[in-house]
Order: C-alpha cells, then structure tokens, then sequence
C-alpha cells in the first residue's frame, strides 16, 4: 500500500486507479487537482470528484458532498469549457 491509499476517503483500488493515470503521492494529486484528475479517470461517478477532493483537505467526501457540491459542479464545468 502506497501514500494514497493513507489518505483519508481513498483506498488501495483508488490508488491502483490513480498509479494509471501516473498518480503517486499526495503531491502528485495535489499538482493535478482534483478536478483534473477526474476528467483523467474518465469521470466515473461524481462521488470519486467528492472523494479526491476530500483526500486533499483531510475531509470525508460525505461532507464535501453536502458542503461543497455546488462549486465543484462549476468548476467541473467550466474545466471542459476551458
């Protein structure tokens, strides 16, 4: 089990998903982004949007869904129009 698979909401078949798309580290994720890395999976389901994006605050992606769904709808949004 590698540093991702530590973060809080990822586990060891997200990590194996990101290793693929050449995700290794906190880091890694961090320079990417969230939204970034999504797309690069092919944008499965919008709780792994809600997941990445809790493993990078420290947060449960129940809670970024609740609190912070909106703006990460946006910016998704205006990520593919860009």
């Amino acid at each position: 089990m590698g540093e991702l698979a530590t973060l809080r909401g990822l586990g060891k078949k997200t990590e194996q998903q990101l290793n693929k798309i050449d995700i290794y580290t906190r880091a890694d994720l961090q320079k990417t982004g969230a939204i970034a890395t999504y797309i690069k999976l092919g944008e499965p389901h919008l709780c792994f949007l809600y997941a990445l994006t809790g493993a990078l605050e420290d947060r449960s992606w129940l809670e970024v869904a609740q609190h912070d769904k909106t703006r990460l709808i946006i910016e998704l949004d205006n990520y593919k129009n860009y």
